[in-house]
Parts: structure tokens; C-alpha cells; sequence
């Protein structure tokens, strides 16, 4: 860049997109603050629309994000347990050893849920130790025990009603992922 250019383009006035920019910047600040810090791109638009400012989508957008505003997200929120505090603990039966030298010896589950764009989908599934094969699963729109019975049901089926090597082990904590 040559040296007069430079001198030029410092001693420059701002632009009148960057004088706007700069009225509106203030404007939206103030819209979002008075609007609990919810609105996002779209209803920032309309506030500063209703307030008097003309501004596109875009430029709202645009300013929107080097302002580092952000909308609210409202998500639905999972709660796949409800813990009693005063209820015992299960006991760990297998003292946190997860192997087995043989298939059928030790199964271990979980229980966790996937959003999905239909809604909710909740996952059962039990594993063999020994070789992390998923030998059942259940994969209902609701919480409830019938979920892994029918996940256990399946394993028997599948295995046989006679499992002679399996520990009468409680199946692992049912955990989300989350």
C-alpha cells in the first residue's frame, strides 16, 4: 500500500454504512438488554422495525454477531432420573470388573435417551462382557421398567431361557450420556 493511500484512508471520515452501523449497534445493544437478553436475529429485527430504525435482516444479523449478541435457546429439557437422596445404594456386585472369560457370564446395561427430530427416543441395550456384543434392546418413546424387561426378554429369547453361567448380577447403573 503506498504511504499516501494509507495517510488518506486514515484521515478519512467513517463511511455511512459505518456511521449507521454504528447508531444501530447502540440500538440493538439496547433492545436486547430491554428484552431480558432473549431476542435473536429475527425479533431483534422486529423490535428495532417497531422503534423506529430501518434495518434489513441481514445487517441486523450482521451486527447481531460482531455485537456478540445471542438469543435464547429453548430446548426441552430430559430428565431421565429422580433420584431419592435417602434411598440405599445398590450394591456393586461386581466390585467394578466388567470382564468375563466366557460369553453369557456377565451382561451389563444402559439406559440413556436420543433426541431425535420426531421427539424423544429412549435406548436400552445390554451387553455381553465378554465380548461387547449387544445381545437386547428396547427402543421405546417412554421411561418406563417394561422398557428393560422387554430388553431382557429379548435376550433370553435370543440366548435361550436356560443361561447357566450368568452371575445373578444387577445390571449396571442406568446412566444418561449426558
Amino acid at each position: 500500500m503506498a504511504p499516501s493511500t494509507y495517510c488518506a484512508a486514515r484521515s478519512r471520515q467513517p463511511s455511512l454504512r459505518a456511521r449507521r452501523d454504528a447508531l444501530l449497534r447502540s440500538a440493538l445493544r439496547a433492545l436486547w438488554e430491554d428484552n431480558y437478553r432473549a431476542y435473536g436475529a429475527r425479533k431483534l429485527r422486529k423490535a428495532a422495525t417497531r422503534a423506529g430504525h430501518d434495518a434489513g435482516r441481514d445487517q441486523v444479523a450482521r451486527l447481531r454477531r460482531a455485537e456478540g449478541i445471542e438469543g435464547v435457546r429453548r430446548t426441552k429439557r430430559v430428565r431421565t432420573t429422580r433420584p431419592d437422596p435417602a434411598a440405599a445404594r445398590h450394591p456393586d456386585l461386581v466390585k467394578r470388573n466388567f470382564t468375563a472369560t466366557g460369553p453369557d457370564q456377565l451382561w451389563v446395561t444402559d439406559l440413556t435417551f436420543v433426541p431425535t427430530f420426531a421427539g424423544i427416543a429412549y435406548v436400552c441395550f445390554i451387553i455381553d462382557a465378554f465380548n461387547r456384543m449387544v445381545v437386547g434392546w428396547r427402543v421405546p418413546s417412554n421411561m418406563r421398567t417394561e422398557t428393560v424387561l422387554d430388553a431382557i426378554g429379548m435376550v433370553r429369547w435370543s440366548r435361550g431361557t436356560q443361561l447357566k453361567g450368568l452371575r445373578p448380577v444387577e445390571l449396571a447403573q442406568f446412566t444418561s450420556l449426558r
